[in-house]
This record gives C-alpha cells, structure tokens and sequence, in this order.
C-alpha cells in the first residue's frame, strides 16, 4: 500500500468483540477505488492503553488519517485522535459514548 506524503488513509480500529479482520471486506471495496485503507488492531487492555497503541500506528502512516471505530473502537479513536497531528476526521460505527 502507498503511503505517501499528503493522501489520505483511512484507518479502522475493531470493537471488543471483534478483530481487526471484521474491517477485510470494507478495506477491499475502499482499495478497490483507490482509496488507502488500512485496520490497526485493537490490542483491547483498556482505553488509555489501546488509545496509545492506536496514536503510535497512526504516527507512522504519512498524510492525513480518517479514523473509523467501531463500538468500543469510537472510545479508543476517540483517545488516539486527541494525540496525533496527522488525524483529520473522527467516524464512529455503532458507538455508544
């Protein structure tokens, strides 16, 4: 996948039920149209931790980033977007806050 400078990418983040291969198919159909795509997983030790976790991964994709979580997911995007420069867009699926 390219990640060059300037694209945006969109990054997924599963719920507490879930992992990272639930997002398999929507990844598919974005690359499909060109449009970068990737799931960060969900490492599921507690907010602060996976908010962490998820601001690192996003750290190291070049351009802007749309994250999109899902259930528990929206908290943990939630934490990581409040830590990281390059997040423009919050999505949230199914999310209870």
């Amino acid at each position: 996948m390219n990640h060059s400078p300037g694209g945006i990418t969109v990054a997924f983040v599963h719920g507490a039920f879930a992992d990272s291969s639930s997002w398999a198919g929507v990844i598919s159909e974005l690359q499909g149209r060109d449009i970068r795509a990737v799931a960060i997983a969900n490492p599921l030790r507690g907010i602060g931790y996976d908010g962490d976790y998820v601001a690192s991964a996003v750290r190291q994709i070049d351009g802007d980033v749309v994250l999109v979580g899902h259930s528990y997911g929206g908290a943990v995007i939630t934490h990581a977007g409040a830590r990281v420069s390059n997040v423009r867009a919050l999505v949230y699926v199914a999310v209870s806050i």
